[in-house]
């Protein structure tokens, strides 16, 4: 019989947030001023804070760099600075073009150097946020996919159709460890809509006698 160790989902209700693979920028020039948005991949406060003092040092002759960041799997820990722009025409901005998207794990900072026209609050606006759109448009978006890790053990005699229906039910790359002991112990990642699909197919593929355990609930980063 399969062994099953049932463990509850703990993940927050609601929307799964995203996030970017890799930092990305994106420039582009408005009435002779040139903003160039970059994003960085953050996964703490004191790495988003450390990012923008690289950042700062780097365009320390830019006008402004004003930036949001989003932190959390929950998206709960946010900041945003317009830094010496008009309030409410930059940071809040660059903010909202994050939340739109559902992103997360991300610090945008929007630098700009000043070409001498002024645009006013509402072209500020238009900059900031067609230039934070620009780079989320460039980024590789990975999307944070609740998963169960689960390990599964076989005989070796049963070892070829175990693989064979995990790969016909799994269509992504999934392992994460193999042991080949006594028995044989598989260890795979599994999106958590595939793992009753899962165990129904190495039932039929081992007669009932594969065991399933689940270890533990984990948030993958998936390409979309």
């Amino acid at each position: 019989n399969i062994l099953f160790y049932n463990i509850y989902i703990n993940f927050n209700q609601g929307k799964y947030m995203k996030t970017i693979k890799e930092n990305c920028q994106a420039t582009q020039t408005i009435q002779k001023s040139e903003f160039i948005c970059t994003l960085y991949r953050v996964t703490s406060v004191d790495e988003a804070n450390e990012k923008l003092a690289e950042h700062r040092k780097k365009h320390y002759d830019a006008t402004h760099n004003c930036y949001s960041y989003i932190i959390g799997n929950d998206a709960s820990i946010i900041k945003y600075s317009d830094d010496g722009e008009p309030s409410q025409t930059a940071g809040i901005v660059i903010y909202d073009v994050l939340k739109k998207n559902e992103l997360t794990n991300v610090l945008a900072i929007v630098t700009r150097y000043f070409g001498g026209i002024k645009l006013g609050a509402g072209g500020l606006v238009r900059a900031y946020s067609s230039s934070t759109a620009l780079a989320v448009k460039e980024a590789t978006i990975l999307a944070q996919t609740p998963c169960y890790v689960v390990e599964i053990e076989c005989s070796y005699p049963l070892l070829n159709a175990v693989q064979s229906a995990i790969r016909e039910v799994l269509p992504y790359y999934s392992e994460i460890t193999s042991q080949f002991l006594d028995t044989v112990f598989l260890t795979h990642w599994v999106k958590i809509p595939d793992l009753k699909k899962l165990e129904e197919r190495l039932i039929q593929a081992s007669k009932g006698s594969v065991k399933i355990k689940v270890i533990e609930e984990i948030i993958k980063e998936i390409n979309l």
